[in-house]
């Protein structure tokens, strides 16, 4: 398995539904020395989730990152795109309760770009209230 490039499109973000496949896809990633990224199906939702860990000690998200990955995370939450309870960082990620694969798949990637410092994407996907 190959590292995602960055940024990543939605369509190569891993699906790692069942412990192995999850173990798998982070062992890659730590192998790789990369941010973890993937997707989880779970009953007839969706779940993302994201680790810096395996990026090694040389990774770092600046602080400004994570308050708008943060603040993001919250929007989702409060218009229900997600569920209450998401781990919103600084170093793991999770967003359950997503309806459709395709739109976990978004964010996830959105999320992966956003945690090498690109907002852009996230932006995007979940747009700031106004």
């Amino acid at each position: 398995m190959q590292p995602l490039p960055v940024p990543c499109s939605a369509h190569l973000i891993p699906v790692a539904t069942g412990t192995g496949a999850f173990h798998h896809a982070y062992r890659n990633a730590m192998a790789d020395g990369a941010v973890f990224v993937a997707i989880e199906c779970e009953g007839h939702r969706w779940t993302v989730k994201a680790d810096t860990l395996t990026a090694g000690p040389g990774h770092a998200v600046a602080d400004a990152v994570n308050e708008e990955v943060r603040a993001a995370i919250t929007r989702l939450v409060e218009r229900r795109e997600v569920d209450w309870g998401a781990y919103t960082g600084p170093i793991y990620y999770m967003m359950h309760g997503l309806r459709s694969e395709e739109r976990a798949r978004e964010l996830a990637a959105a999320l992966h770009a956003a945690l090498y410092g690109d907002l852009e994407p996230l932006t995007r996907a979940v747009p700031p209230t106004v």
